[in-house]
């Protein structure tokens, strides 16, 4: 055990956060996210039982966001089949986390392929067990100063 390392993140999690320099991605999924499938070229890190809020909370309180891009946080965008059919609460908890870690970061919205593109090319892939939809975010990773 380590004192101040949030109990969440795993041996092998803490590994990759170190592994990671400035501007490399990582990206936190919902249990729908294809994981396996957008990971070939990449880390997978499976934390299935845990949600995207408490996982990204505890990942923020390690890893900082990149300072040198408008938005180091990318949310995936609804496909236009469910705009206005689709409420998506757990992008207003994961801005008020980014907030609580990093205040002023600001986010942005990719549609979905594109998202699965970026995704593609993360350093690594964090697949959760997370319930609600559209819960995918992307990180950037910035500059410990």
């Amino acid at each position: 055990m380590l004192k101040g390392i949030p109990n969440i993140l795993s041996p092998e999690l803490l590994k990759v956060l170190m592994e990671m320099g400035h501007g490399d991605t990582l990206m936190i999924g919902d249990g729908n996210y294809p994981h396996a499938s957008n990971s070939k070229d990449c880390v997978l890190t499976r934390m299935d039982g845990h949600g995207v809020v408490e996982i990204l909370d505890a990942i923020l309180t390690l890893m900082p966001l990149d300072t040198y891009v408008d938005a180091p946080v990318t949310l995936m965008e609804l496909t236009p089949s469910d705009v206005g059919k689709i409420e998506c609460p757990i992008w207003d908890e994961i801005k008020a986390v980014v907030e609580k870690h990093q205040p002023g970061t600001k986010s942005s919205h990719m549609e979905r392929f594109a998202f699965y593109e970026k995704a593609k090319k993360s350093y690594c892939i964090v697949a959760t067990g997370e319930t609600a939809v559209y819960a995918n975010v992307l990180l950037q990773k910035g500059v410990v100063k």
